[in-house]
This record gives structure tokens, C-alpha cells and sequence, in this order.
């Protein structure tokens, strides 16, 4: 499929479809690649395959997402957006020095397809 290739992480099911509709929605250059239900997947897809820009949830079981994005940039170079219902300046400084590029508020879904463009485009 053409287009800016987003890996999105969530361990919530009705998440990442919402999130993939969203992406769907805007069609603004992005296509969903791959979805995964923690960071150990979504490492492990990552090993073998490029993506142009990560969409990850903090909460999840196993690994949380900033220890998921520290993992995922040891393997390769890709812009993480991180997105949680729980953003606070611990959290937002906690992801930036993960390298994690931008963080969105689970409820500003809006906010969502446009900031994973803006990351992936740069």
C-alpha cells in the first residue's frame, strides 16, 4: 500500500481500530502498516520491517511505552508518537528523554493523525 507506512501500538483492541480509522479518515499520506498489542510485538515487527513513524500507548502490560520506544530506537531510527489518558510533565519529560518526538492526550483524537503526519513527514 502507498503512502507513509505507521505502526500503531495499543493492548486495547478497539484502540488501535479507532486509531487506524482515524488515520483511514484523515487520508492525508498514512496507512496503518501493522498493529500491535504490546512493545514486545511491535519490537519485534520493527527488527524486520521499516515504518515511517510509531503511534504508541504508555499503559500497556509487559512494558510501558516509553520502555517500548527506548527499545525500538535501539533497533532503528523512527519518529514515536506517544499517546496516553494519563499525559502529565513527568510523563511528557519521562518520553522526551526516551527520544519519543510528541505526545497526545488519548482524548484528542483529532490531534492524533495530524501529529503522527507532522513526525512522520519530518
Amino acid at each position: 500500500m502507498p503512502g507513509i507506512p505507521v505502526v500503531v501500538v495499543d493492548d486495547q483492541s478497539d484502540i488501535r481500530v479507532l486509531v487506524r480509522a482515524l488515520i483511514d479518515a484523515e487520508n492525508d499520506g498514512l496507512h496503518v502498516a501493522h498493529e500491535a498489542a504490546t512493545g514486545r510485538e511491535a519490537i519485534a515487527y520493527l527488527t524486520e520491517t521499516a515504518a515511517s513513524a510509531v503511534v504508541l500507548d504508555q499503559m500497556m502490560p509487559g512494558m510501558t511505552g516509553t520502555e517500548a520506544a527506548r527499545e525500538i530506537l535501539a533497533i532503528r531510527a523512527v519518529p514515536i508518537v506517544l499517546f496516553s489518558a494519563y499525559l502529565d510533565d513527568t510523563l511528557r519529560a519521562e518520553a522526551k528523554e526516551a527520544g519519543i518526538v510528541a505526545c497526545v492526550d488519548k482524548r484528542d483524537f483529532g490531534a492524533r493523525a495530524k501529529t503522527v503526519k507532522a513526525v512522520a513527514a519530518a
